[in-house]
């Protein structure tokens, strides 16, 4: 996407809901990313520190019994992508030709290349989320960009997710209890057409994210557990599951192919094997998924930056299974 689309995007996000992101530091504001050496760029959205009731909102008992009770956390600032990364920003780090080819994990390495169009047809250049790809590579994509910008990017753990998808409510749904309003702001497999579609097409929540309900489900952080939030501490800092198997791994958000209730900000899944069983090489590719073409992912930059020796170690944690 170029820059003047980028930048019609930052005037949105300067008038729509700016006022609930104020912030003491004046640096701590929307803002245009450039990839260096290209002429694409992103947006980026600042989501200040705050708390609130991860898990079934008051309006949403109904699913407390298969989602867990509802817990406070706390939340450090960060900033987040205003949409899902798109094939085009990442095709950038998939063809980068000084970039080895599925090297040592302690390297930065970009995926084999697709055995088959992973795309299955719904699109790619242009504004389109990149699709079918694992946590690995999602991650790896963080760290590329890393060493091209010299800022720390990583996904967002399920707690951070769902803060900024929440974006102040309390409600079923970011934008209130009325399902029927869903379409506004989210493809779902009531308006998608079986496709996923071009991001920031539909309106932003009230923090100016765009698709974080529907499209492309999205990758987080945390290893998935069942009883997440029932073993969470009332008022958790910043609370993560770290990982500790390749399976399953959190993903939110729902997708272009889900019921409208696997939309809500609460709902939560998780990965599993099946999700490349398609796959015919030997071993399984780690970077592509044959049949998550439902699922892609989106960036957060943390306010608080860490060292280059902490930045290489996180990395290094989370791409090693």
């Amino acid at each position: 996407m170029k820059k003047t689309g980028l930048l019609a995007i930052l005037i949105n996000l300067t008038f729509i809901g700016w006022a609930q992101q104020s912030n003491a530091d004046s640096s701590f504001k929307p803002y245009i990313q450039d990839i260096p050496g290209t002429r694409l760029n992103f947006a980026m959205v600042p989501i200040r520190a705050g708390s609130f009731v991860m898990g079934s909102s008051v309006e949403d008992k109904m699913h407390e019994a298969n989602e867990g009770p509802a817990r406070k956390v706390v939340i450090s600032a960060f900033w987040m992508g205003a949409h899902e990364v798109t094939r085009d920003e990442f095709d950038l780090f998939f063809r980068d030709e000084n970039t080895p080819v599925n090297s040592n994990v302690d390297a930065v390495t970009r995926p084999t290349p697709q055995y088959i169009d992973l795309s299955w047809g719904m699109g790619k250049e242009g504004g389109y989320p990149v699709n079918s790809m694992s946590q690995d590579a999602a991650l790896m994509y963080c760290r590329w960009l890393y060493k091209k910008t010299g800022i720390f990017f990583r996904l967002p753990t399920e707690a951070e997710w769902e803060y900024a998808c929440r974006a102040g409510t309390t409600t079923i749904y970011p934008f209130g209890d009325n399902g029927k309003e869903l379409g506004k702001y989210a493809w779902f497999n009531g308006n998608s057409k079986n496709k996923f579609h071009k991001v920031a097409q539909k309106l932003p929540n009230a923090w100016g994210l765009y698709d974080m309900l529907g499209n492309v489900s999205e990758w987080t952080l945390d290893q998935y557990d069942e009883n997440y939030l029932t073993q969470l501490a009332e008022k958790a800092v910043d609370p993560l599951v770290p990982p500790s198997t390749r399976y399953p791994r959190s993903v939110r958000g729902g997708s272009y192919l889900d019921e409208a209730s696997a939309l809500r900000p609460v709902a939560r899944q998780h990965s599993e094997a099946s999700w490349n069983k398609r796959d015919p090489q030997v071993p399984k590719s780690r970077w592509w998924l044959t049949d998550a073409m439902f699922v892609g992912f989106r960036l957060v930059r943390p306010l608080k930056q860490p060292s280059a020796e902490e930045a290489e170690q996180f990395y290094k944690q989370y791409l090693k299974y």
